[in-house]
């Protein structure tokens, strides 16, 4: 996803949005990590469609590994120093085309610190905090980084990872993989790449688990009191762009002759969620207090409901039971995909399908 950046159509249509209401400065405040060598080397004008081969890598091979130094975390605090000297984390390597540099920062979270927090820039709103999540976590103090998990082979953290980095080089204990995989399903497979979806999926899979709490019948109502676990991501799930990120329950209680006789989390025919919906994620609020999908004019975080590594939450959901035959089957699922279909519906003229990917499912009886 590091190279579809730039041209991930659902990116691009958020930053043109941006730029047409809040001006160029914006649009280019999200560009510096989205294409830092086009906003390096100032190749991205007005029209994007006319961006340089550079901007539109996205974030390359290169970028990444000219890198010096990190000024701080967020909003595309890097220091790139260009030149013939390329940098990574080996003490020990060579190369006969360009020199090498040892490189502390490459094999530390501040390396991805730099992007991956993202402080409103006019008012000091932290939009996106998935480093700082990180750090005020558990797996920080276990001494678990980024790496750990999205440059091994996972899900989670798969090392040692055994392998010659590069051809004529030296059998390493580990050596990093660089799918860095997210939990982007939707735009990963939307772009033809298959491989990058299932590795998002597997991760999606790997991070969550649903208990069954505790079961009760009275009168004509059931009950059911369910757990949520996050049990491998180092950092909040959802996390990123949470404002349009969608984690939510379905529940489905069928009779024993297959009968439904209670649902919730169900997808209408327009792929949305029903208002009562409860969705795992941060709403924005501008500033009259008013829910906001556009990170501009956020002022405010009206909420954050969002599940914090090795934390977890629990619900309870009652339903009617009169007239059921028993025993009543209960599926329950925990659901996720990258942002609403009505709101890809509104920035994308194809109107793709966001896909739903099950995260974690338990069944009952009752």
């Amino acid at each position: 996803m590091h190279s579809y950046a730039f041209v991930d159509p659902f990116y691009w249509a958020e930053a043109e949005l941006a730029g047409r209401e809040a001006g160029e400065k914006v649009r280019n405040f999200c560009h510096s990590c989205h294409s830092p060598g086009g906003v390096l080397t100032g190749k991205i004008p007005a029209d994007g469609n006319k961006a340089s081969p550079t901007a539109k890598a996205g974030v390359f091979c290169d970028f990444c590994h000219t890198v010096k130094k990190s000024t701080g975390i967020g909003n595309a605090s890097y220091f790139v120093e260009t030149g013939t000297t390329k940098r990574g984390p080996y003490k020990d390597s060579f190369s006969p085309y360009h020199e090498t540099e040892y490189s502390e920062l490459h094999t530390k979270a501040e390396f991805c610190g730099m992007c991956h927090d993202v402080i409103h820039p006019f008012n000091g709103l932290p939009i996106e905090q998935t480093y700082t999540e990180w750090k005020e976590g558990p797996y920080s103090k276990k001494g678990i980084v980024c790496q750990d998990c999205h440059m091994t082979p996972g899900p989670q953290v798969t090392k040692p990872y055994p392998g010659v980095v590069a051809l004529g080089g030296p059998e390493r204990e580990h050596w990093w993989t660089h799918h860095t995989a997210g939990a982007n399903v939707f735009m990963s497979r939307y772009l033809g790449n298959e491989d990058t979806a299932k590795l998002a999926e597997e991760r999606l899979k790997s991070a969550a688990r649903i208990d069954i709490v505790q079961t009760t019948k009275f009168r004509n109502k059931a009950a059911i009191k369910i757990k949520i676990t996050n049990i491998g991501a180092g950092h909040k799930i959802p996390t990123g762009l949470t404002e349009a990120r969608q984690m939510w329950i379905e529940l489905i209680a069928r009779d024993s002759t297959g009968k439904t006789i209670y649902s919730y989390g169900i997808l209408n025919k327009d792929g949305d969620l029903n208002k009562d919906t409860k969705i795992y994620n941060t709403v924005l609020g501008d500033k009259s207090g008013k829910p906001t999908m556009k990170v501009w004019e956020a002022e405010k975080i009206l909420y954050d409901n969002r599940i914090p590594p090795e934390g977890f939450i629990t619900e309870v959901f009652e339903f009617p039971i009169s007239g059921a035959t028993f025993p009543v089957n209960i599926q329950i699922r925990l659901l996720y995909r990258s942002a609403p279909q009505t709101l890809i519906n509104k920035l994308l003229k194809e109107k793709p399908v966001v896909p739903v990917v099950e995260m974690a499912k338990v069944n009952t009886k009752i």
